[in-house]
């Protein structure tokens, strides 16, 4: 569900909706509940929250499932993301969501806890360093057409 604010959303908001977000965790195996908010470059903001299953490797993480919610709903720019736990301190997301979110571009990342007021900021950029991302699939592309010669007029040699 996607809901229009002002363009202007300050940060402490966009923490306090993906507290909302988080009580709406499905976790009974881990009971470690995570909440997303997610705003878009249009100023939408969409909220995911992590949803867990008895087949580990179905689970989905709270970034993931804003952003899965966010394209299937037309959005695939964003400007900020908060997640939330309910840790003492500001929790990172795990390697798969920073990989997930990178692969939208560099926007704000904010980190914070539900046990305080303490937030972390920074970027999908600075969670993933050396991040493998659109543009390095451009850059294979383009090296791989570079090293293409035409040998359409060479006979080929068979070899016994």
């Amino acid at each position: 569900m996607a809901q229009s604010l002002p363009q202007d959303i300050s940060d402490v908001e966009l923490v306090n909706l993906a507290k909302t977000a988080m009580k709406r965790a499905h976790c009974p195996y881990s009971k470690f509940p995570v909440g997303a908010a997610l705003l878009t470059e249009s100023g939408e903001t969409i909220l995911g929250c992590n949803v867990e299953n008895a087949s580990y490797g179905g689970t989905i993480c709270a970034e993931r499932s804003a952003v899965v919610s966010a394209v299937s709903q037309g959005h695939t720019k964003f400007r900020a993301i908060s997640v939330v736990t309910e840790l003492k301190e500001p929790a990172a997301p795990c390697g798969l969501c920073r990989q997930f979110l990178v692969e939208f571009g560099n926007f704000k990342v904010i980190l914070g806890s539900a046990g305080n007021n303490k937030l972390q900021v920074t970027s999908s950029h600075n969670l993933l360093p050396f991040a493998f991302t659109p543009d390095s699939l451009d850059t294979f592309e383009q090296e791989k057409s570079s090293d293409v010669t035409d040998n359409s007029n060479e006979r080929a040699t068979v070899h016994s």
